[in-house]
């Protein structure tokens, strides 16, 4: 028998007896090398990663000032155009802010210091007010006992307060950490120009100094308008709070609408932690518990409106963020450095996409289609 083109005869089989030629080994998907590379990558991420949760009391604040400081140097650059040395306005600058910030301080302080020294009699009169639930609660109890399940509201009772002391504590920095990021501030403000001069000279190529002189210049003006549009979008929902507090008749409406201002500066977290202060707040103060809910209830719409309409209608314009990558930061950032690192997951993701963008532009040589 003749072999046809392509086969090969088998070496033990009959005389005439045909073999396909075998097929080339192929080559693995991914080498060797790629591998490690990945592995070692991994590996100096997690070593990041470790190293700025360990040494946050240093990270933290000089982090801080570095976005914040990028948010105000525009701000610093106009003051420059009236003849005012940028030193003199970073001073200027800082005092200004720290000034706002105590005045909402200040607003939130005071109806905190009252109510916390009432704790144990709102507490008595919120349990008081529970008891409308008292006849749900025994029919639930009831149905449990038919079916067999355990009863787990026989010994429910309501949440201690003994959290609230630790909670401060993590919230509020210490006095080196406040001095740290003071001083990294102004310093940082003013001597920005030098700093970017410093860092565009860097390079010697001059595409890698354009690249980096637009990084910059996008870092700078997509963090300032951030800031000024953000810090005016939660002023405007702190303001039509306070006016649905007082209009509801809830106590202490000012501090109210500073404390959702404040803590609407942090997504997803504050907005929610504000709506179970209203709550809690109008089941105390009002009547009834139908009136109580009336503050939380337009709350709630006016975040609605403000997560969903005006704020990726006016920031989004700028810079759109990806709700999946936000809420991404956010889980991260808080789990990493608390309160602090929620305020900055929005603007460090802002600084993320923007050199990924000219380090990675849309327009780059794309993998061949097959």
């Amino acid at each position: 028998m003749r072999a046809f083109p392509g086969e090969r005869m088998l070496g033990n089989a009959p005389e005439g007896t045909p073999l396909p030629d075998s097929k080339t080994e192929t080559p693995p998907l991914i080498s060797r090398a790629e591998v490690v590379a990945f592995a070692l990558v991994a590996l100096l991420v997690i070593a990041v990663v470790a190293v700025l949760y360990l040494a946050r009391a240093v990270f933290l604040p000089i982090t801080m000032a570095f976005i914040v400081g990028t948010m105000l140097s525009p701000a610093a650059s106009l003051l420059e155009r009236y003849r005012i040395p940028r030193a003199l306005g970073a001073v200027l600058i800082v005092i200004a802010v720290g000034t706002a910030v105590s005045f909402m301080v200040g607003l939130i302080a005071s109806p905190v210091m009252e109510w916390s020294s009432r704790l144990p009699e709102l507490g008595a009169i919120l349990k008081e007010k529970l008891h409308v639930f008292d006849r749900p609660l025994a029919l639930w109890q009831e149905l449990q006992s038919m079916v067999g399940a355990p009863d787990t509201l026989a010994n429910l009772q309501l949440p201690k307060f003994e959290w609230v002391q630790p909670t401060l504590e993590f919230v509020s920095p210490t006095f080196a950490e406040f001095l740290l990021f003071i001083a990294t501030l102004i310093l940082f403000i003013a001597s920005w120009k030098d700093l970017r001069r410093g860092l565009v000279m860097t390079f010697n190529d001059r595409a890698a100094r354009l690249r980096t002189l637009r990084i910059l210049n996008e870092l700078e003006t997509h963090l300032g308008n951030y800031l000024l549009t953000v810090t005016m979008i939660n002023a405007g929902v702190g303001i039509v709070t306070g006016a649905i507090c007082a209009a509801a008749g809830t106590p202490n409406a000012a501090g109210l609408g500073a404390l959702a201002a404040t803590l609407n500066f942090i997504p997803i977290i504050g907005p929610v932690a504000m709506f179970v202060v209203l709550v809690a707040v109008g089941i105390v103060s009002s009547p009834t518990i139908g009136a109580g809910l009336i503050a939380p209830a337009c709350f709630a719409v006016v975040t609605f409106m403000e997560g969903h309409f005006v704020t990726p209608t006016i920031v989004g314009r700028r810079l759109s963020l990806n709700a999946l990558a936000v809420f991404l930061a956010l889980a991260f950032w808080t789990w990493l450095w608390g309160p602090m690192g929620a305020f900055l997951s929005s603007p460090l993701l802002i600084v993320a996409l923007i050199v990924k963008d000219h380090l990675m532009p849309v327009n780059s040589p794309q993998l061949p289609e097959d």
